[in-house]
């Protein structure tokens, strides 16, 4: 049986939701509806991006201190179920907006740090920005040239999202740093999945929000971007 996610049971030759035409009791998303949502989840994702860039800039140029990880993940959390309750409205844009600036304030301290830390620090922030950027256009141009259907990877990215969040608990409490480039190498090799995962779902109608769809994009591309500043950055042994 075809994927439920992707087909809605309609009256036979009825219109569906989105304006394309049912047969058997069927319907498929439009390519109009699949595209408007792709579309907008791009344009809002390139805003929400240089605005956590932005705000990092602000960060860095005061001095902001490292707010720790305890008030890092209620205000990540608290934003992002914001975000979720308003995904609907308006307001859910705003929302995006609060989240991934907060996130980009975040950053800023992180930033400063290997850049004033580390020797090759700028040198190390630029790369993993690029290869972040490849490897997003990457994933997304073979979802969207294969249109493969990429569902079958949700339980396997569930189990593993909520493994990085027992890590993450852990090491509030527990020194994890001589299993950080196995962390680091995991989170990448997960958040690449994310990508597929969310990509494919906006193409198969699966995801018609592009608010959520924006942050479970911008969320991975975040953590891709850290994994990777990690792991460049054992290299100097910092």
């Amino acid at each position: 049986m075809a994927d439920e996610r992707n087909f809605r049971v309609m009256t036979s030759g009825s219109a569906g939701r989105n304006g394309d035409l049912v047969a058997g009791g069927i319907a498929r998303p439009s390519a109009f509806a699949t595209n408007r949502v792709l579309r907008n989840t791009y344009l809002l994702l390139a805003a929400t991006l240089l605005f956590s860039a932005a705000m990092a800039g602000v960060s860095m140029a005061v001095g902001m201190p490292h707010l720790g990880p305890i008030v890092t993940l209620v205000g990540y959390f608290g934003l992002l179920f914001l975000t979720y309750r308003l995904r609907n409205s308006a307001a859910g844009i705003a929302a995006v907006f609060g989240l991934t600036g907060f996130m980009g304030l975040t950053l800023g301290p992180l930033l400063s740090a290997y850049i004033g830390a580390v020797p090759n620090g700028s040198e190390l922030v630029m790369t993993s920005l690029g290869v972040t950027g490849l490897l997003f256009a990457g994933l997304s141009a073979y979802v969207l040239k294969t249109r493969r259907d990429m569902s079958f990877m949700g339980g396997f990215l569930t189990v593993g999202c909520f493994g990085l969040l027992g890590v993450i608990l852990v090491g509030l409490f527990v020194d994890l740093s001589a299993f950080q480039m196995a962390i680091s190498t995991g989170i990448v090799i997960l958040m690449a999945g994310c990508i597929l995962y969310e990509t494919s779902a906006i193409v198969h109608g699966g995801q018609d929000n592009y608010i959520l769809a924006t942050v479970s994009l911008y969320v991975s591309l975040y953590n891709i971007f850290l994994s990777l500043l990690s792991l460049l950055g054992m290299g100097g042994d910092d």
